[in-house]
């Protein structure tokens, strides 16, 4: 996984998960320091030793810090010193520190601990008073993830946060074997901000966590388990003390001990949580906080809860970005650097292949000027825009069908043109904007003027709430292959165009969305709006309940022509049109003939539409009888398919 030198390494290109950052508090923008990303951007070096482990821990500057195999702590509990924008994480599960830990003090920030087994400085007294033997102490630290370990058998604390220590990150880590297990607070202050999740606590005591004076507390998605007739009995669980405010969420309890208790002065809201098998207090009251008011989560169903964490918690064999999506399910893209990527096509490329549940990429507001493709492997992706409206958040490319591709290997071709390409199936894509600016005056030399916004090519696609911009060949609806169900449903967006600027042969609704007609890049207002090329025995397109408009001349563009594509005489191209409003800007014979295809031979028709751009039945106007529009509903068009927003 991670280099084999013999002794630390500089200089070394920085892999993949270097470049990741903490969600939860850990993520917020505070204290000055704009999330956590660790050593990004310094020296990965690796260790072996305990000193070489102390000197890059303690060095100034960021370093991202690998280490390679057990590393004995002498004497025993000694407490690592950390200094701020370091990344500790273990290569693949050999990083072991036996009998000691890691302390960050006053001031620190901008810490990463990943990856690593820390374990082994118990003392062999349980309630053990005299030895203060942490695997993770901080007193006063700020910004930090502790995430993906292995954490037990200590003395004391396996994670004492203490002294105020906020924006603080706990995920993904087994904890076990230990008596005082994860403390917070300590202090009359109410300022700490912490984030809890997907953490697996099994044969711990107490302290799972005991939250005392947090400012907010936001634990979801925690594994606690307490199997009968070991030599370990839970006292309590979830405990929120002083003046806590906790929000507990879609956790599972099972066989544990008075599993939420609070005081009477604490704030402790519940929602979703599961309990099987436990006794004792189960506590909630108050009002807390609404943890979305800092930052973005996805939260897993409870019931799912203990076979997520137990495959997911503790190091990893494989530490990429790819087991980061599989674990986390929530990636967060942000220009600035604040969150886990600072691309679209990055956070894409840690899906793991063969992704059996759904990431959710949440893009922070910006324009990311790229190209990304969501391949046939990576299904259950959804991009989703964090601003405020659909506009906040731009993915835009600017080629085309004839711009030479850069490594002297043709040009790009219609497909190949895609600002964002989607192959995979189950993919969804909510409040952005996706855009192909490809500047056609500009490009009269080359041949190939199609230049596509959004590709899909895979079934079971919900695009909601987008705006789809170009000129020819805007939206691309495809499928996997001609013989392949690829069903779409696009709802509440804008598509902008001109020249078949809906094609392809997808199985799509096109529902309660605006098709906006623009003019070409000579200002003349000439242009078709579908193009569909659906082969036979297959539905094509149904826009209903949306509106064709835009600022082009009347009776200028037709609502859709016959593509053959390659001449394929087998294909039964299909638009229907129907309960919209039509602007005077559609021709009053609204269909046309393609490639020597005529549409007369092909699927078209419309039914109840209104608009000065409307017109009665006629030869050159089929409309549906009502018997035929009942069978050209959505629900026809979709199948055993109800998309469902994830």
């Amino acid at each position: 996984m991670f280099g084999e030198d013999a002794r630390p390494t500089a200089g070394a290109a920085a892999p993949a998960w270097a470049e990741e950052a903490a969600d939860g508090f850990a993520s917020v923008d505070a204290l000055g320091q704009k999330g956590t990303y660790g050593g990004r951007g310094g020296p990965v070096v690796t260790v072996r030793t305990l000193a070489d482990l102390e000197k890059y821990a303690t060095a100034a500057g960021p370093h991202v810090i690998v280490v390679a195999g057990t590393i004995p702590v002498t004497p025993v509990g000694k407490e690592i010193k950390v200094a701020s924008d370091k990344t500790i994480i273990g290569s693949g599960t050999s990083g072991h520190i036996v009998g000691g830990g890691f302390f960050l003090g006053p001031g620190v920030h901008n810490v990463i601990i990943r990856n690593l087994t820390i374990r082994d400085a118990y003392q062999g007294v349980w309630n053990d008073k005299d030895h203060d033997f942490d695997a993770v102490q901080m007193d006063g630290a700020h910004h930090v993830w502790i995430d993906h370990n292995d954490l037990r058998h200590m003395a004391d604390g396996l994670i004492d946060s203490r002294k105020d220590t906020s924006y603080v990150t706990v995920s993904w880590n087994r904890l076990g074997n230990n008596n005082k297990t994860f403390g917070i607070g300590w202090t009359e202050n109410t300022t700490a901000d912490l984030t809890i999740h997907h953490n697996w606590f099994r044969e711990t005591e107490q302290r799972n966590p005991s939250t005392d004076n947090a400012a907010h507390a936001h634990l979801y998605n925690n594994y606690l388990q307490d199997d009968p007739g070991t030599a370990i009995t839970s006292a309590y669980g979830n405990y929120a003390r002083g003046r806590t405010a906790m929000v507990l969420e879609n956790s599972y309890f099972q066989g544990v001990t008075n599993p939420v208790v609070k005081d009477a002065t604490a704030s402790l809201v519940q929602r979703g949580n599961v309990f099987s098998g436990t006794k004792g207090r189960n506590e909630s009251g108050g009002t807390a906080f609404d943890p979305r008011r800092f930052y973005p989560y996805t939260l897993d169903a409870a019931a799912d809860v203990p076979a997520i964490v137990k495959a997911g918690a503790g190091p990893r064999g494989t530490l990429g970005t790819a087991r980061a999506a599989a674990a986390t399910r929530t990636l967060t893209v942000a220009k600035d650097g604040s969150g886990q990527f600072t691309s679209v096509q990055k956070a894409v490329d840690a899906v793991p292949a063969g992704n059996s549940s759904r990431v959710v990429i949440q893009v922070k507001p910006g324009t990311y000027r790229e190209a990304v493709k969501v391949p046939s492997n990576k299904p259950h992706v959804t991009i989703q825009g964090l601003g405020a409206s659909r506009k906040d958040t731009v993915l835009v490319e600017g080629r085309a069908s004839g711009t030479p591709r850069p490594d002297g290997s043709g040009t790009y071709g219609t497909g190949g043109s895609a600002t964002l390409a989607v192959e995979a199936d189950d993919f969804q894509a909510r409040n952005l904007t996706v855009a192909n600016d490809f500047d056609e005056a500009r490009n009269q030399h080359i041949t190939g003027h199609q230049a596509v916004a959004l590709r899909t090519a895979a079934d079971r696609v919900l695009l909601d709430g987008l705006i789809i911009s170009g000129d020819q060949d805007t939206l691309l609806l495809d499928t996997a292959a001609k013989d392949r169900l690829g069903r779409v449903r696009l709802t509440n967006s804008y598509v902008i165009g001109n020249v078949d600027f809906v094609f392809g042969r997808a199985t799509a609704v096109i529902d309660r969305s605006v098709l906006t007609l623009k003019k070409r890049w000579d200002g003349t207002s000439a242009g078709y709006v579908t193009a569909p090329s659906t082969p036979a025995g297959r539905k094509g397109f149904l826009i209903t309940r949306s509106t064709v408009n835009g600022d082009v001349s009347a009776g200028s563009f037709f609502l859709g022509r016959p593509w053959h594509a390659g001449g394929d005489a087998t294909l039964d191209p299909q638009a229907t049109v129907r309960d919209s409003v039509l602007s005077a800007a559609v021709r009053p014979a609204p269909w046309t003939d393609m490639g020597g295809f005529s549409w007369k031979d092909d699927r078209f028709a419309e039914y109840r539409n209104t608009g000065p751009g409307a017109g009665p039945a006629g030869s050159e106007r089929p409309h549906l009888t009502d018997a035929q529009a009942a069978d050209q509903e959505i629900a026809d068009w979709l199948g055993d398919w109800t998309p469902t927003a994830g």
